[in-house]
């Protein structure tokens, strides 16, 4: 890559306006079949560094954004190891972009993900790694089961809600059959458990990933008649009329409705 295209490519990357910085994007890609493992770094640091794009002050820059997230999952599993040291980084709007890059690099994710969850002694750490983890869509993803259904019944609000969330995200990459049947129904009463849990969000959380358990074909015939009893009744809808509180699981009961 010569000096003068990283410099343009730099510049349009650079930009505020999105016109420039998508000219500036498309050049990187048009780099990358050739690129040494040098230039490959340096368009890994000048692509990533729209990460930091926020999309609610900056809605123009957003498809800038997604085409960002795809060309550096496309550089590679040789940047998987920084990503994941970028998803402690603090940002918030960046540890999201880094996920759904993760997640675009599909099954060779899963493992340096995982060996960073358990060396990573941060909740909030393992919260990411968990919503990382869910933007993976590969069957090998199952490895990463046991450690959700851990986390979802963690004191710590952050990793439960993620972990509850995971399991849901999970069930859409696992084939049917595939799970032990002990530790699916372990998944099923740990959602079951979270429906009660104090926090809304959680139990919203619970009751999709639990209809998303009934989409995907992994709860038999009996878990999926009591997962019907338990929608009707967190919609009101049975003999006690004793209705879930908050809007938002109603709202997803009533969709999870449409898989049992």
């Amino acid at each position: 890559m010569q000096k003068d295209v990283r410099s343009t490519i730099e510049t349009h990357l650079s930009s505020p306006n999105p016109d420039e910085v998508a000219r500036g994007l498309a050049m990187a890609r048009a780099q990358i079949p050739e690129a040494s493992a040098a230039e490959s770094g340096e368009l890994f640091e000048m692509v990533s560094a729209l990460f930091y794009i926020d999309p609610l002050d900056r809605p123009d820059l957003v498809p800038a954004l997604e085409e960002a997230i795809v060309l550096v999952a496309g550089l590679g599993p040789w940047v998987i190891p920084t990503l994941i040291q970028n998803l402690e980084g603090g940002d918030v709007k960046a540890q999201m972009a880094i996920a759904q890059a993760l997640g675009w690099m599909g099954a060779p994710a899963i493992g340096p993900l995982m060996a960073e969850y358990r060396s990573c002694p941060e909740t909030t750490c393992h919260a990411f790694i968990l919503y990382a983890l869910g933007k993976v869509k590969a069957p090998q993803i199952i490895e990463a089961v046991p450690v959700a259904l851990d986390a979802a019944g963690a004191p710590d609000l952050e990793l439960r809600d993620s972990a509850t969330r995971a399991i849901g995200k999970f069930a859409e990459s696992i084939p049917v059959g595939a799970l032990p049947d002990d530790l699916r129904a372990a998944l099923v009463d740990r959602l079951r458990r979270n429906l009660a849990d104090p926090n809304a969000g959680v139990r919203s959380k619970a009751v999709r990933s639990l209809g998303k358990l009934a989409r995907y074909g992994h709860l038999t015939p009996e878990e999926l008649r009591q997962a019907k009893v338990t929608l009707h009744r967190i919609l009101g809808e049975d003999e006690h009329f004793d209705w879930d509180r908050a809007y938002v699981v109603r709202k997803e009961a009533r969709e999870a409705l449409d898989y049992v």
